[in-house]
């Protein structure tokens, strides 16, 4: 298993850091290759992601620890991925977001094409950033 951290300084208070991340039919407007996102029941969510050029649907499962302002999701079936954002207040009105994710780099490969080992750790990464970097603008922009 591989893990990924990045993290990302928001300029927002981070109660509205943490509802942008749980607004979960917005995805599509931070998240590279999510084409369509629904919250579920119980506490799942449904993504339509197009990768590899193919689209997947995706289900993951995610737990909110809100006092601590972290929240916990993992893929439901293949590939098996699991995650989290913790939020950290850096003063009224900035946040630190720190995402991390833990994968199997030959699952990924499978599941999304690319190169493997270093190549397809570099793409990950470039893609988490992407996300947040993404993730702040919306969330700045109080969409």
């Amino acid at each position: 298993m591989s893990t990924l951290e990045e993290h990302i300084d928001v300029a927002v208070p981070i109660d509205r850091a943490w509802d942008g991340l749980h607004r979960v039919e917005d995805y599509p407007r931070f998240m590279g290759g999510v084409r369509d996102a629904r919250p579920r029941a119980e506490g799942r969510a449904r993504l339509d992601v197009e990768a590899g050029g193919r689209l997947r649907e995706f289900e993951a499962e995610v737990s909110d620890h809100r006092e601590e302002h972290v929240m916990e999701w993992h893929t439901t079936s293949a590939p098996e991925l699991t995650g989290s954002f913790s939020l950290h207040p850096i003063d009224e009105g900035h946040t630190r977001i720190q995402a991390r994710i833990t994968y199997e780099p030959g699952t990924i490969r499978e599941t999304f094409g690319g190169p493997k080992g270093f190549a397809q750790a570099n793409t990950i990464e470039r893609l988490v950033r992407s996300d947040l970097e993404h993730f702040k603008e919306y969330v700045e922009q109080g969409r």
